[in-house]
């Protein structure tokens, strides 16, 4: 897979998605936005991969927020940086997403690591808010995801004081999961993955679709009810039988049932 924003490429069972804007603090702009959502939804379609690692291009930057160069001016959704797209591309993809941050994770980039799955982090990596400093706000992934991750009155902190968090300190208040020395970051985030990928693909799925149900509403059961929990019915005696019957059009043999 090609594209202009973003890197993609794959370590055995790791699909390494870099955020390759590095001279402009691998900011999202339009088309990075939706070249991450291509890239997860091929990821979706394929089964090489079991872990995705998300990380950004250098060494001082994971990603310092969004651009709107050469967006239409206007209110509606034209005008609008596509970053729910790629948020909600993560948060439904059935494979565990990885953030590994290599420097500032900033605005929208302290958004993207708090809606992947875990995160490590390098000794060096800041991570803050920046919205009311700069006239944005984040209220939707930013907030809810957030307040989950470290409670109300610090996800509160954060945005009201914009003031910078070390990993040491992410770490301690529970927005990250690991801190590594800077020049182990990709070595240990290889070790992560392959040892996540070592795990059962369909159960990690479930466990994914067990927690976004809690706030996914509709599609949230949907991914638990439909995409696993239908999969696995499908292959019951049952299953088979009622379908076995109608396209016999006899009935079914219910002595089948439940085995």
């Amino acid at each position: 897979m090609s594209y202009n924003t973003i890197l993609y490429r794959e370590d055995g069972p790791v699909g390494i998605i870099t955020l390759n804007r590095p001279d402009d603090g691998n900011m999202f702009n339009v088309e990075m936005c939706h070249e991450i959502r291509d890239c997860i939804e091929s990821i979706r379609r394929e089964t090489r991969t079991r872990v995705v690692v998300i990380t950004g291009a250098g060494d001082r930057f994971f990603c310092v927020g969004g651009r709107k160069d050469g967006m239409e001016d206007t209110n509606l959704y034209a005008g609008v940086l596509p970053t729910l797209e790629m948020y909600e591309a993560i948060d439904k993809l059935q494979k565990p997403v990885i953030a590994s941050v290599n420097g500032y994770a900033v605005g929208g980039g302290n958004v993207l690591q708090v809606v992947c799955d875990m995160t490590i982090a390098k000794e060096s990596a800041m991570f803050r808010q920046v919205g009311p400093m700069v006239g944005s706000f984040d209220a939707g992934f930013g907030t809810w995801y957030l307040e989950d991750l470290i409670g109300k009155k610090k996800a509160k902190e954060m945005w009201y004081t914009n003031r910078k968090f070390s990993a040491q300190e992410a770490l301690d208040i529970g927005l990250i999961n690991r801190v590594v020395p800077d020049d182990d970051l990709e070595e240990e985030t290889r070790k992560m993955a392959l040892e996540i990928a070592d795990r059962g693909s369909f159960a990690l799925a479930s466990i994914k679709a067990a927690f976004n149900a809690r706030h996914g509403g509709v599609q949230g059961l949907a991914r638990m009810a439909h995409d696993l929990l239908l999969r696995t019915y499908l292959n019951t005696d049952e299953a088979k039988e009622l379908g076995e019957a109608f396209a016999s059009k006899r009935s079914p043999d219910a002595e089948r049932f439940g085995h």
